[in-house]
This record gives C-alpha cells, sequence and structure tokens, in this order.
C-alpha cells in the first residue's frame, strides 16, 4: 500500500499528453471516414460541397436542400446564421486511413498552440494585468474590505458569483473567457475562509451548468436548432426548467461543501496546499495593512471596468478574443499611469505576471492538439456514424436518453459546442422524426450531454482552470462527480418527460 501512496497523480500537461497518445492509438483503430460538407458561399450566391477531394457547386435554393435531406430553411444561410459547413446526411464513406504516428504526436501540440494563440495571448495579457495591479496593492486593500463587509455572510459571495456566470453562460456562452475572473475572485474566496475549490466550482460550475441549459446562446442554441431545421424558441421553456434548477442544485452543491471546510479546514480537499495557494495569491494576516484609498479605488474601478467592457463587447458588439486582449492591455496601461508606475517597473511586472500563466497558456495549446490529432485522422465524423447507427430504430425513451449518452461521450472527441452542432445534428435531427418525437428535444440532447461533460472535461478549458490555482484533476474528479451523476439523473428525468409530455 505504501507503493501507491507515493504515486502522485500526473500534472494537466501530462494527463493531456497520455490523451493524445490514446487518441493516436484510436487513429490506427477506427475506421476513418467522412460526409460530405455543404457551405455556403455568400459571395457567389451559392452552396458548395466538399467530397474527400472533389468540390462542385449547386444553386442555392430551397430545392437543392430538398434533395439532399438537409431540412434547413434557405434563409438560415443566406443571413448568416449558418456560417460553417454542415453534415450532409446519408453521405457517409469510409476514406483511407490516416493514423497518426510519433511525427504527428509531437507537433499536434505545436500544431494546437499555433491555432489557439488568440486565447493563449489573452490568458498571458491578462497575466500581465493582474501583476500591475497586484504592484498597486489595490488588490490587498479590496479583500480587506469586502472581507469585512461579508463577515457572517460570506455564503452570498457564491451565490452572486456562480448566478452571475451562468447567466452569462445561458446567453452569450460565457466559458473560454472565464480564465480573466480567476486571479481577482481566487483571493476573495480565500479571504472568506473558503478553499481555493470553493471558488473555481463557482466560476466554473456557474459556467457549465449555464452552457449546459442555454437558452438564447448563439453559440449552442441557435446554431444547433437552425442546424435542425427548427426556431430556437422551441422547447426554451424545458431549457428554462433545467437551467433554474440546475442552477438551484449546483449552488446548494457547493455552499454545502463550502460550509463544511469552512467549520473544519481540515475536510478541505486540497488541505494540503493551503500554504502554497495562499502564498500564489499573497493573502496573508497583513492585507488589512493597506488602506482602501480614493487611488486605489479607481484602481479597481478601471480593472473592474475591463471585465464589464469585455462582456458587453462580446454579448452585444460580436467581438473576440482581440478586442478582449486589447481591452485588458489597455487597463494595464491605464492602471500604471493612475499609480504612477515608471517604465521599467511596468514592463518586469507584466513580464512576471505573463510568466506565471504561461503554463496555462500551453495547457490550452496542448489540448488543442488533440482535437487537431482527431481531425487528421478523420475518426469524428466515423464516430457520429456509429452513434446514429446505434440509436436507429430505438422506442423513443430509450432513444433519447442514449443520444444523451452518447453525447456525453462524443464531447470528448468534438469540445467545441458550435463545432458539434453543425456537425451532428443534420445526422441526428431526422432521426428524431423517426422515433416520433420532436427536434427540440433532440437538440436539448445535444445541449445537456455536451454541457453535462464540460463539468470533467480535459479537452476543454477545464484543466486551464485548474492550473491557475494548482489544483490537481484528481482532486477536481472526487470534488465534482457527486454532482455529475446528480445533473445526469435530472437530464435523463427532463428529456423523458419532454419526449412522453
Amino acid at each position: 500500500m505504501s507503493i501507491f501512496k507515493k504515486i502522485k497523480f500526473p500534472t494537466a500537461h501530462t494527463i493531456l499528453f497520455i490523451i493524445s497518445a490514446v487518441v493516436c492509438l484510436l487513429t490506427w483503430i477506427i475506421p476513418a471516414g467522412q460526409y460530405d460538407r455543404l457551405f455556403y458561399d455568400g459571395d457567389s450566391g451559392t452552396f458548395e460541397i466538399q467530397s474527400g477531394e472533389d468540390n462542385r457547386s449547386l444553386p442555392a435554393t430551397q430545392d437543392t436542400l430538398d434533395e439532399l435531406t438537409i431540412q434547413i430553411p434557405i434563409e438560415k444561410f443566406k443571413e448568416g446564421a449558418i456560417s460553417k459547413p454542415i453534415s450532409i446526411p446519408s453521405t457517409y464513406q469510409k476514406t483511407d486511413g490516416q493514423p497518426q504516428g510519433i511525427v504527428e504526436f509531437i507537433q499536434a501540440p505545436l500544431k494546437g498552440i499555433m491555432q489557439s494563440m488568440d486565447i493563449i495571448l489573452l490568458v498571458l495579457i491578462i497575466g500581465g494585468l493582474i501583476s500591475i495591479v497586484n504592484a498597486t496593492k489595490a488588490f490587498e486593500a479590496g479583500i480587506a474590505w469586502l472581507a469585512e463587509k461579508l463577515r457572517g455572510r460570506e455564503f452570498v459571495l457564491i451565490i452572486m458569483v456562480t448566478t452571475l456566470i451562468a447567466l452569462g453562460g445561458t446567453t452569450f456562452g460565457l466559458e473560454e473567457e472565464t480564465i480573466a475572473f480567476y486571479p481577482i475572485l481566487i483571493p476573495i474566496f480565500l479571504a472568506a475562509r473558503y478553499d481555493a475549490i470553493t471558488c473555481v466550482a463557482s466560476i466554473y460550475i456557474g459556467s457549465s451548468i449555464g452552457t449546459l441549459a442555454s437558452t438564447v446562446n448563439p453559440f449552442s442554441t441557435i446554431i444547433a436548432s437552425d442546424a435542425a431545421g427548427i426556431n430556437w424558441t422551441e422547447g426554451l421553456n424545458s431549457r428554462l426548467v433545467m437551467l433554474t434548477l440546475g442552477l438551484i442544485l449546483c449552488i446548494t452543491y457547493i455552499i454545502r461543501y463550502a460550509q463544511r471546510i469552512k467549520k473544519n479546514p481540515e475536510r478541505s480537499l486540497i488541505q494540503d496546499q493551503k500554504e502554497e495557494i495562499e502564498k500564489m495569491f499573497m493573502i496573508s494576516g497583513q492585507s488589512a495593512a493597506t488602506k482602501l484609498n480614493g487611488k486605489l479605488k479607481l484602481v479597481l474601478l478601471v480593472f473592474a471596468s475591463c471585465f464589464l467592457v469585455m462582456v458587453y463587447g462580446v454579448s452585444q458588439l460580436g467581438w473576440w478574443f482581440l478586442e478582449m486582449t486589447s481591452v485588458f492591455f489597455a487597463g494595464a496601461l491605464i492602471i500604471a499611469l493612475i499609480a504612477r508606475i515608471n517604465e521599467k517597473q511596468f514592463v518586469t511586472e507584466f513580464m512576471l505576471g505573463a510568466k506565471d500563466l504561461l503554463s496555462v497558456a500551453f495547457i490550452i495549446g496542448i489540448a488543442r492538439g488533440i482535437t487537431v490529432l482527431m481531425e487528421d485522422g478523420q475518426i469524428s465524423d466515423s464516430l457520429l456514424f456509429y452513434a446514429s447507427e446505434l440509436t436507429s430504430g430505438m422506442h423513443k425513451g430509450l432513444f433519447i436518453n442514449v443520444t444523451f449518452i452518447l453525447y456525453n461521450g462524443l464531447a470528448f472527441f468534438i469540445p467545441s459546442s458550435s463545432g458539434m452542432a453543425v456537425l451532428t445534428m443534420p445526422i441526428m435531427s431526422p432521426l428524431a422524426d423517426s422515433v416520433g418525437i420532436g427536434r427540440e428535444i433532440m437538440v436539448n440532447a445535444y445541449q445537456f450531454g455536451v454541457g453535462l461533460f464540460k463539468f470533467i472535461s480535459p479537452t476543454g478549458i477545464l484543466l486551464a482552470s485548474l492550473a491557475l490555482v494548482n489544483v490537481g484533476y484528481d482532486k477536481w474528479l472526487k470534488f465534482i462527480m457527486p454532482l455529475v451523476l446528480l445533473l445526469a439523473v435530472l437530464a435523463m428525468a427532463m428529456l423523458t418527460v419532454g419526449v412522453y409530455f
């Protein structure tokens, strides 16, 4: 037994490399195959169809879609609601195998880093900004002030953070952007005598339950509904119920854990890392020594404004990573001027902050490399084909629950919710017709399945989030699995009710 106690769970980087190796092996086992893809070319006003190495053009009309058995209104393509290539039903064909070997295994994380450079740059700039704010002592003063205000009512922090982030997730897909919230919220949670897992849970679970029960999220709900050929408002009521019940369940689960470890810190899953984590975020008994004066209040106001501007830009102006990154970089410059940080100190502090998040940046790139291996190995479409074959002809109650479980599995191989929607909905939604259920229930099964897997997904943003606070993946699984099982039961109950009532 002593031998096993000495064995330590590997780092996030090693976990991802192990998964990459497994995926490489799968490309030698799972037959390669692809569906034909259809893409709308707005410049020429035609449909472009890619079938293997061949490309052909067809008139962009409803008749063309009907002939291809794609039950999506032509307006969805012309209005830009569907901008990515979609799979064409009944066109799957096996292709020559593309097994990924040693060279591809080595190159995959490098390709992943190159393809993820936008979010990696965002993470590094945020690291620099956090370091600049730390240098002003504004965090120390602000944390001491907030801890005093919340004394005896710290649980309100959990409810507020989880709910607000869930609202962001359900409306505009707040997910990768939550990386920006950890450095500022973790010290506040620690000052409230919670552990770092409580903070990670409030942020990450909030985002995950929001995306699981997306209501108007354009990156999942609307894309999936469009690809299924229905209006996004169909099935909205059941998603609202799922969001409400799921959010209550998640908040209750987090508060129970938080209150338990607050009464007895020894019960924290990361008690052995307490001093290490507090040192990382400069939590000590000296926080109250810095007074929250007018200058520091202005620094914190600028810092908070960066997030408000980011949220507004993403949700209302269609911003993406370049614009978000620019906001945080501008924020760092403005704060340096307010605090009168000289040029040399600014550069030194900014680079030190970026260096602190370099490990997180590499995790994001390595995770993306796994998707590169699956795409190059051409096994994603094969998995979709076998999944559709498995569910075909089932009784509707069994069908929808098996579909939900299959979407959990497919989410490992296709972590992008929008990518999953355009690839799978044209194939899976007609199966709903064949068993006599509404396509909106298929959209819900997709959302619940993909959303539930995000709670534990090693190929998404989770490992990067955990790395920010040096929390091991094994500790997270121990914390989250009971909640995942409860949410799975709730999701399956909601889908079953939807099928029969």
